[in-house]
Formats: structure tokens, sequence, C-alpha cells
């Protein structure tokens, strides 16, 4: 043995002894509750964008379900890359609010709503959403002043449909403008393992319908499932009462 090899190999084992203390000072804080609830359960998050608006908003907090569609590298912090696949793996269902990674830049979190499955075949036609051929049933209504999530005055009015998919889940999308750039796009066929999204604000969102920006959503990218408000905030610091409670 050298006199290098006396020296590093001491250091080797102090610095294994270390971790091994260092890991035995965590298990009760891994163990913890909060951890628990955090690292399994439900993740909270801060809604930075109108792109969903009306359900969600700037200034809303919400709890996204881990294990709703099971998990995978990206249902934990600081997950190695190497992890692959899903664990007790589910697909979401048309019309959920999901939080997820982009197969274009898997370092931010994004919330949007599925609106296509495997499969599906998917396309705007002068601002109605048509899934398989179908157009999506929608319904005018109201429409509200609140141009701000659009990038316009406040006072702007801003078109409102309730958009009903085929299985029964029905939602508020906002219409900022009439003929809008994302408006009418071709038919995009859905892969295997992918879902398509949406935006609730339609003429003020990124989503699958920008390829080059987001494109189709691989499932094994798959956060949670939003499911909850449970707090908010406008842009004064007041609390939005009326906002929290269950996301549709």
């Amino acid at each position: 043995m050298t006199t290098l090899e006396q020296t590093i190999r001491p250091s080797a084992q102090s610095r294994e002894w270390k971790a091994i203390v260092i890991l035995v000072l965590l298990i009760p804080v891994l163990w913890s509750p909060p951890f628990l609830f955090r690292f399994f359960l439900y993740q909270p998050f801060n809604i930075p964008s109108n792109s969903m608006a009306p359900t969600l908003m700037v200034g809303d907090y919400v709890f996204a379900a881990k294990s709703a569609y099971g998990y995978d590298r990206y249902s934990f912090p600081y997950a190695p890359s190497w992890i692959s696949g899903r664990f007790f793996a589910a697909d979401p269902g048309y019309g959920d609010v999901v939080v997820f990674r982009t197969a274009k830049d898997a370092s931010v979190d994004y919330v949007k709503r599925v609106v296509a499955l495997p499969g599906d075949r998917v396309q705007m036609r002068g601002g109605q959403l048509v899934l398989n051929d179908r157009p999506v049933t929608r319904v005018a209504l109201a429409s509200v002043a609140g141009g701000a999530v659009c990038g316009t005055d406040d006072g702007t009015k801003i078109k409102r449909w309730r958009e009903t998919l085929p299985n029964g889940a029905s939602y508020l999308t906002y219409d900022c403008v009439d003929n809008g750039y994302l408006d009418n796009t071709s038919v995009y066929t859905v892969p295997p393992g992918h879902f398509f999204a949406l935006g609730d604000n339609r003429d003020n969102s990124t989503d699958s319908r920008m390829m080059s920006a987001m494109g189709f959503v691989p499932m094994d990218h798959l956060v949670g499932k939003v499911t909850r408000i449970f707090w908010s905030l406008d842009a004064d610091g007041r609390l939005r009462g009326e906002r929290m409670g269950k996301v549709w």
C-alpha cells in the first residue's frame, strides 16, 4: 500500500460514515407527516399566468394529487434522470387539469387541461374544439369584463363558453379575440403514450397546439392532477375566498 493510498482510504471511509450518520438523522424527517404529504400525496403549486383562466388565475395556489396517475421521475424533487416509466400508472381523463413537464423543456412545470388521449384526432376550427371529427359541445355565456387576462384593458369584454367533452366533463373557457392565431389548426393525431393539452384561456395559452413549443405531452411527464385551490390572492394581496375550492 502506497502512502497515497493510505491517505485516500481513511478519507473515503470517513465520508461513508458521515453519509450514514446523516441518513440516520434524516429518517425522522423523511417519515414525518408533512414530508410524506408533499412527497407522495399532494404537492402545492402557485399559478404564475392566466393561460388557464377562468379556471385558474394568477394568485391561485393549488394542490396537485400525485397518486392520481402514478409516480414517475417528475413526481419527486431531485429524482435521478435514469428513472423511467411510471409506477401504479393510470391515464388522465378527458377534462382533467394536470401538472406536467414537456418533452421540449423538462425543467418547467406546466398546468393545462387534457382534451385528447392516445389515438384521438384533435383540431381547432373557428375557435371551436373538434375531437375525432365531431365539434365539442359548447354554449355561449354572457361576456364579462376582465381584459387583463387577455393582455388588454380591464374593462374589455371577454367572450365566455361552457365547453363539454364527450365524457361529460364541463368547464368555462375564455375567447379573447375572434379568429385568433390558434383558432384554426391542422388535424393532430395523438400518438401512443401521450396526451393533448389546452389552456382554458384559448387565445392566451402556449399549449399542445404549438408543436414547436409544447406539442404532445408524454404520459411519463405527468406530475399530478390539480384538485383544489387552497389559497388565492388578488394583485393587491387581498384574499379571494370565493375562488377557493374544488377545481373542475
